[in-house]
């Protein structure tokens, strides 16, 4: 009597080639699909600080073209200790993702 899977093509572990095509093509979307996500893209925000919420960690920049950008500050935001002097005053905040990576007096 012949063993039930003696044929490589009926095998359990035989993967096929279209179907290892979509699988590479699926994982490569997902690595690319990470990458992008961390992409890593700076905004710069120059203006007024309009105000600042020290219990949220936002804080409002009005710009030069009167538009305000919301944005919240993190632990690791440089210069997040100075934000509640610098309301009312000239600030460049840089930001990834609406979250401030440093504010500074501008």
């Amino acid at each position: 009597m012949a063993h039930a899977y003696t044929h490589r093509s009926h095998s359990p572990n035989h993967i096929n080639k279209p179907m290892k095509a979509l699988l590479l093509i699926a994982l490569s979307t997902l690595a690319l699909g990470s990458a992008y996500a961390g992409c890593g893209k700076v905004v710069t925000n120059e203006g007024k600080l309009k105000s600042f919420d020290p219990a949220t960690k936002k804080l409002v920049v009005e710009g030069k073209d009167g538009a305000a950008a919301t944005i919240t500050l993190t632990p690791s935001t440089k210069g997040a200790d100075d934000a509640e002097k610098l309301v009312g005053k000239k600030v460049k905040v840089d930001s990834e993702h609406g979250k401030a990576t440093s504010i500074a007096k501008a």
